[in-house]
């Protein structure tokens, strides 16, 4: 009996232990799952955006514009950045990666780094393409598509999963409403009760004529960037109205094939730069997004992805009256005649010669001072330090020939005496000797012998001993007749 009683105690004492192990089990599941259920309401990490495009495309500075860097720097190969992206609703934030590739497509095989087998269903592409060059706009989409598509076909994928990818994509075309509508059909419970029962199991219904023809699995994105530029298309390339619905026209049927959202934007005019933000954040995490789609202004146009078909392309046609939509694009956007900008080079000024210089200013003087005929007229004086009462005899006596005697020269003055042209330079000199007078006669006597109405009497004799000797040296004017007699001595000399 004692011994049962034992074995009792010990199979209450195990189920005991048995019953809080399985308490704390209850726990750490308690705890996992409630861990569980708030990493599912957190941003993920692991989303990435990849930016392509040709260089001068403005990928750098849009995706400045998107982190709010006002200094924005160009790399080189394959670039990494991140956007912070902040969710206000829950108070959580995350790092969006951005691989910007450089603008040559021998750097595709760089992509490896960027876009994987794992990561491939959380990446978002960017084809970015610039208004700057029209005519080369559907060539690059193109060639980045291929470029892309080459690089997918490389990836080891699960062919099931990938197919998936594709089915998610066809959905997100199909389940576009336009804001607003929902309202009016006062669906706003079915649609998402449908998205939430339906997921991926729904079955997928077939897509409209032209729409996913090329569906790669990717969230895509086409941005046409520096639409500022349009003006100067009008200005200096002549373009007009249906120009850019052609071309608008074709980029939204290159969009249909990929099931892209488009986007005209402009970082110098700020112009659809916060839209294509709230609308990558829409995309990629869900975030609401209202805006509806965007045609009315020409450099400003936003359509998303599941907005469009070949009806609201169409309406572009009504304007196109010189071209049809059909015409091969080139043929229309023809690329302007390469103008090479001619670069003004400025002449080569050589240095001359010292020696050579002064030899041949040295030719010139002598030429002037002999009075050759072919000789270069030296620098006139200014009128305003000739006399007009003294005649300056000296030039004329050079130019005819006649002794100064003849011509009635008041002073005969040496021509032999370079830098000597005429009695003002006489004037001068006569009055600087009158200063240096004054100050012998100032040192020569003590300090205080001569006072101040002494010296201004000194100044007013001397000045009029100057005006008296100029008065004696002017001669009145010879009269007509003997002018007459001197011009005709002159000739016969």
């Amino acid at each position: 009996m004692a011994f049962s009683g034992e074995r009792s105690a010990l199979s209450g004492l195990s189920d005991l232990r048995k019953e809080k192990a399985e308490e704390k089990e209850n726990l750490w599941k308690k705890i996992l799952g409630e861990v569980q259920s708030s990493e599912r309401n957190k941003l993920p990490s692991n989303k990435s955006v990849l930016v392509l495009g040709d260089n001068e495309s403005g990928k750098t500075t849009l995706i400045a514009k998107l982190q709010g860097n006002e200094d924005p720097k160009k790399g080189s190969g394959l670039e990494y950045a991140y956007i912070d992206v902040r969710d206000e609703y829950r108070d959580d934030h995350t790092r969006l990666s951005v691989w910007v590739l450089d603008g040559e497509p021998v750097h595709g095989e760089l992509l490896e780094y960027a876009v994987d087998g794992d990561n491939l269903e959380h990446t978002l592409v960017l084809l970015t393409v610039s208004m700057t060059t029209p005519w080369g706009i559907m060539d690059q989409l193109h060639t980045w598509a291929s470029t892309l598509q080459d690089h997918i076909d490389k990836l080891t994928l699960d062919p099931d999963k990938f197919k998936d990818q594709q089915d998610r994509m066809t959905r997100w075309w199909q389940d576009y409403i336009e804001p607003g509508d929902e309202l009016e059909a006062g669906s706003p419970m079915k649609r998402s009760s449908r998205n939430l029962e339906g997921g991926d199991d729904e079955p997928v219904m077939p897509l409209p004529e032209n729409v996913l023809t090329r569906n790669l699995g990717l969230h895509v994105i086409v941005v046409v960037t520096k639409t500022d530029y349009m003006s100067t298309l009008e200005k200096d390339f002549d373009y007009k109205e249906e120009h850019f619905d052609f071309i608008q026209q074709s980029i939204r049927k290159f969009c249909l094939q990929y099931g892209a959202a488009l986007f005209y934007t402009s970082v110098k005019e700020d112009k659809n730069c916060d839209l294509l933000y709230k609308y990558l954040v829409h995309r990629i995490y869900n975030f609401p997004f209202k805006t509806p789609a965007l045609v009315v202004e020409k450099d400003a146009v936003f359509i998303p992805a599941g907005w469009d078909n070949d009806k609201k392309i169409a309406i572009l046609y009504e304007n196109m009256h010189t071209m049809s939509p059909d015409d091969y694009y080139t043929d229309v956007i023809v690329k302007p005649p390469v103008a090479r900008k001619m670069v003004a080079r400025e002449a080569e000024v050589g240095a001359e010669d010292e020696q050579a210089f002064l030899a041949r200013h040295l030719v010139q003087l002598q030429a002037g001072s002999t009075g050759s005929p072919h000789a270069p007229q030296g620098r006139q004086e200014s009128p305003l330090r000739q006399s007009p009462a003294v005649q300056k005899t000296n030039e004329r006596r050079v130019s005819t020939g006649v002794p100064p005697n003849q011509i009635g020269s008041p002073k005969k003055i040496d021509s032999g005496k370079a830098g000597v042209t005429g009695p003002s330079e006489g004037v001068l000199a006569n009055f600087f000797n009158s200063l240096l007078n004054k100050k012998a006669v100032t040192n020569s006597q003590s300090p205080g012998a001569i006072k101040t109405n002494d010296k201004a009497a000194v100044m007013r004799s001397d000045a009029a001993a100057e005006l008296d000797r100029l008065t004696r040296a002017k001669k009145p004017p010879a009269p007509a007749a003997n002018a007459n007699t001197e011009t005709n001595n002159s000739s016969e000399c």
